[in-house]
């Protein structure tokens, strides 16, 4: 019985994709446009990664170059600016997994694990009004594997009871690390990952 659903953010309650490809693309103008393409390749395929490890791997593999934890942390702090302006908006929500979690959030024990920044993450579900929905919204710059462990263990879950929804492989990852069912959504290439869901409708819960 699933008593505990972990979520992820970005692709399963909010379609933030093409503006966080923006963010990218906005904090690193400068640089050849090629090497900006194989770092949003690169952010594509590695969704549940956090954006302090993608920007240090435009600069180390990509760029071929050095790069300190302060200039990390600015081009970090541009990339929330662009992404608290325009991800506060309710025209992003995925509303199949949002009508789920506003109609089932007393029935299950909701969390947040993502690998967005979490002072942001914080930010945009209080500014879209979902925060009430979860017990805790955790996010980077702690790694997804490490915040999905720290959930089970604070709230002493079951692992058998709990499952982590998510649309990217870092996700299925995080979650056959801490060895919980995985549920792939939005991303047709997890079809094959343990479970996955077409639509919440599914669960006859909506």
């Amino acid at each position: 019985m699933i008593k505990n659903i972990i979520w992820d953010f970005d692709g399963v309650i909010l379609d933030s994709m093409p503006v966080r490809d923006y963010g990218f693309r906005k904090i690193f103008e400068k640089f050849d446009k090629y090497l900006v393409d194989k770092l949003l390749e690169y952010h594509h395929n590695n969704g549940g990664l956090s954006r302090y490890i993608k920007i240090r791997y435009f600069y180390e593999k990509l760029l071929n170059q050095n790069i300190t934890d302060e200039e990390v942390n600015i081009l970090s702090e541009q990339f929330s600016i662009i992404m608290k302006k325009e991800l506060i908006n309710k025209k992003y929500f995925i509303q199949d997994s949002v009508d789920f979690i506003k109609l089932n959030y007393q029935k299950y024990n909701f969390h947040i694990a993502s690998g967005s920044d979490e002072k942001e993450l914080n930010y945009l579900c209080k500014e879209l009004k979902i925060s009430q929905y979860f017990l805790s919204i955790n996010g980077s710059p702690i790694h997804k594997n490490n915040l999905v462990k720290d959930i089970l263990f604070k709230n002493n879950y079951l692992k058998d009871e709990t499952i982590l929804i998510g649309d990217s492989i870092n996700d299925y990852e995080a979650a056959n690390v801490n060895n919980i069912n995985f549920y792939g959504y939005n991303n047709i290439n997890l079809r094959n990952k343990q479970f996955y869901i077409v639509s919440f409708e599914q669960f006859g819960l909506k």
